[in-house]
């Protein structure tokens, strides 16, 4: 009788006989990355779509739009081989990843952003985040006293959307796109909400009974829908004073209320005019004058109009009117640390992280701070306690950089995430 040893039969690789392309930005890796998985998984990755390719992998991190609002190249000519019978797949990220058994990004534990980690990942500025909340065209996942924390993707596709119409791509061409894609990917209605927030909330479109209208060209853009009767709710700003067309009577300033007064001071800073802002703000105050929301902009103007310590004072009010004021105890901390008061800043910091533990910026600030007193150790355990929230942005890279150094200094400090 013949021994026989049972072989366990290996599976094929996923990927194998696939050839596949990548278009757009990916959210979980790089390009290269997901090339190099390609091929542990069997695959043969290239570079372009040709007659070989039999899948396509749509980004996640923006739209996989061109400059003129349309299909990315590869996107297009994807579709073009679809329609004459080639055998092409065009799947997500998400679709792909899970495909390798790899966990999608929205069945992961969320990562959001604060604005001042947007900011830094994405070089847009604070005020141009907190315009596109005040706007709409984008919503907080979440708010922990004040503090608004942003989707990664959401903030990055809208402002791929921005980018585009500042370039000259009309709404209609983007809705068009946008619709296209929706036949390819489940999530477009939040990009479309966003294009119909930036046609509506664009200095440049008025509206008349017919629609949206660009007035210096006269030309009609994309409309969605109706204009619905905004209320004093409403997150969609209303028009300044300095967006009045010529002909159009101006608004009695003296009947204005104090929501009214924030409005215009808001619109102001927006534009850069600081001096005018500032006015606006106190103008505000002066018709309620323990809200500290309009304490905390009228810090951050003064602070760009080069008042230092007038904005400190702004802040040190904003915190005594509402003590869980998160980004105030922040923003405070780092303009103290700028004038030398090394001691309240850090105060400051502290008091932000005992209301809020898993604070990043707070940890940030807190660790550069206590680098520059050379309290190292308790540098490094901020350091790893930012590392927990961010993985990807800059501040992420410098935290890193910092624990890495301590390490080679110190063999006791642990360097590790």
């Amino acid at each position: 009788m013949t021994d026989q040893t049972t072989v366990p039969l290996e599976s094929s690789p996923i990927l194998q006989g696939e050839r596949v392309a990548f278009t757009g930005t990916l959210a979980s890796m790089t390009h290269r990355q997901a090339m190099d998985l390609v091929e542990q998984h069997g695959g043969a990755s290239s570079q372009h779509v040709s007659h070989q390719t039999t899948l396509l992998v749509l980004g996640e991190e923006g739209w996989p739009l061109e400059a003129d609002g349309r299909f990315s190249v590869k996107l297009d000519q994807a579709q073009q081989l679809i329609d004459k019978g080639e055998p092409v797949r065009i799947v997500s990220e998400s679709e792909w990843l899970t495909m390798l058994s790899i966990e999608p990004r929205e069945r992961q534990q969320q990562q959001l952003y604060t604005p001042a980690m947007l900011s830094q990942l994405l070089g847009i500025s604070v005020h141009e985040i907190r315009r596109w909340e005040r706007g709409g065209l984008i919503k907080p996942a979440k708010k922990v006293y004040r503090l608004p924390y942003f989707d990664f993707e959401e903030v990055t596709g809208a402002r791929r959307l921005y980018e585009l119409v500042q370039s000259g791509v009309t709404f209609g061409e983007l809705a068009a796109g946008l619709e296209r894609l929706r036949t390819i990917l489940p999530n477009i209605d939040r990009p479309l909400a966003q294009l119909e927030v930036l046609a509506r909330g664009s200095h440049l479109v008025y509206r008349d009974p017919a629609g949206l209208v660009e007035p210096t060209t006269g030309q009609r853009v994309f409309d969605f829908e109706p204009q619905a009767e905004s209320d004093e709710s409403s997150t969609i700003p209303f028009q300044s004073i300095a967006e009045v067309d010529e002909g159009q009577s101006v608004p009695d300033r003296k009947e204005w209320t104090a929501r009214e007064w924030f409005q215009e001071g808001c619109h102001l800073a927006d534009d850069n005019e600081v001096d005018a802002a500032v006015e606006a703000f106190r103008l505000a105050l002066i018709e309620d004058a323990t809200n500290p929301a309009y304490h905390f902009h009228l810090a951050d103007v003064l602070y760009r109009q080069g008042s230092a310590e007038a904005a400190i004072e702004r802040y040190y009010m904003t915190v005594e009117l509402d003590h869980n004021y998160l980004e105030a105890w922040t923003q405070l901390g780092c303009l103290l640390d700028q004038v030398g008061r090394v001691r309240a800043s850090q105060e400051s910091f502290r008091i932000a992280i005992d209301l809020h533990p898993e604070y990043p910026d707070a940890h940030f600030h807190l660790a550069e701070l206590l680098e520059r007193m050379s309290l190292r150790d308790e540098a490094a355990e901020h350091w790893r306690c930012y590392l927990k929230y961010d993985q990807r942005g800059p501040w992420a890279e410098l935290a890193r950089q910092r624990l890495d150094l301590a390490a080679n200094s110190d063999p006791q400090v642990d360097s590790t995430e």
